[in-house]
Parts: structure tokens; C-alpha cells; sequence
């Protein structure tokens, strides 16, 4: 639909990532670095999002002039506002996921993209409200789907989300790890600049 005078690289590894520009019919490639996940201590959530979004993006290097680099970072803050990681096992898959149980958070996702002349960071932030999970429901999700490469241990896109997310605020996407909506925009406001 939109043809983008930019040559966009996606700066991750995320097949979710890559899955949901493929679903806006955006042509790009994906160039990706190591980046350590660590942050300032005294940085807000939303802070938090933006700095390791601009962090991944700043770690892939330009190649071409025309290049768009968009970086991006997710996190699942629990009821009480405490950042939640991916979990190392099973056993902390089962504790975020009853953490959740019954209970609304917010999933911040932040973006960042950068061409050489410009850089533009921003974060979307979705409430996602659990139902009561039963503990059978919480060991089978996690027995199935495994959901360690999850930031809070669940996707929404997979079952639990299916049976077990009562109802959202804000945009579906980006609990899946990209705001679509507002990156749509942001990038026909960048291609409209370059013009």
C-alpha cells in the first residue's frame, strides 16, 4: 500500500517482529546485532522500552544511505508495576503466569528508528486484563508452547491468549512486540519529511 522511499532493515531476531511487517506489506530485510538487555537503574518502564529499542538500533550499522533502522524492545509489567523478563524455566513461567491471574497489566513496547539523518524513539503501551487461571491451565500453556523466549511468559497470540485474555486497551499488536498502528504512521510522517 505504501511505497516507502526507504530501504528498511529490521534490527532483530523476533519472527513475531518480522511476521508483523511481513502482515503490513512492508518490504525489508532484517540486520540484526548482540545487544546486552541491560538499562539504567533509574529509568521508568516507558524509559526503559525507548532505551533498548534506540540501543538495538544504534548496534546495527547503515550500509546503504537510503537506510531505515527499526529497533525495537517489549516488557510486561506485573499488577504492581515491576518490570517482568523472559522466564529461565518452567518454574518461573508458572510464577509470572500466576502473577497475571486474574489481574490487568500493561505490555510497553518502544521503537526506534534511525536513518542517517534523523532519529525518532517512541513507546505504545497496551492494558491486557487475565481471567482467574485455573494452575492446570497455566502447566499445560507452558508444557505446550514452551514460552521462554516471552517477556512475562506468555504470548497473546497463542493459546493462553485465547482462553485466558478477557479483554485489551490499547493496541493487540503490540503485545505481540510491535506497535503497527503508530509505527504505520510514524513511517509515512518519515517517508513524507523525505520527500
Amino acid at each position: 500500500m505504501m511505497n516507502s522511499p526507504f530501504q528498511l532493515i529490521l534490527a532483530s531476531k523476533s519472527p513475531r517482529r518480522s511476521s508483523l511487517l511481513a502482515g503490513m506489506d512492508l518490504v525489508f530485510k532484517v540486520r540484526s546485532a548482540d545487544v546486552s538487555e541491560t538499562y539504567p537503574p533509574h529509568l521508568s518502564p516507558l524509559e526503559v522500552v525507548q532505551f533498548l529499542a534506540q540501543k538495538k538500533a544504534q548496534a546495527v550499522a547503515f550500509q546503504e544511505d537510503n537506510e531505515l533502522i527499526i529497533g525495537a524492545d517489549t516488557i510486561v509489567l506485573s499488577p504492581d508495576g515491576q518490570i517482568l523478563g523472559k522466564p529461565a524455566n518452567e518454574k518461573d513461567a508458572e510464577q509470572l503466569l500466576a502473577m497475571l491471574s486474574g489481574k490487568t497489566h500493561w505490555v510497553s513496547t518502544g521503537v526506534c528508528m534511525r536513518t542517517k539523518a534523523e532519529e525518532r524513539v517512541f513507546a505504545e503501551k497496551t492494558l491486557v486484563r487475565f481471567k482467574e487461571l485455573l494452575p492446570e491451565e497455566i502447566t499445560y500453556y507452558i508444557s505446550r508452547y514452551k514460552p521462554f523466549d516471552k517477556a512475562g511468559g506468555y504470548g497473546i497470540q497463542e493459546w493462553i491468549g485465547f482462553i485466558g485474555i478477557e479483554g485489551i486497551e490499547g493496541c493487540y499488536y503490540n503485545v505481540m512486540g510491535f506497535p503497527c498502528h503508530r509505527f504505520y504512521h510514524e513511517l509515512k510522517d518519515f517517508a513524507k519529511r523525505r520527500a
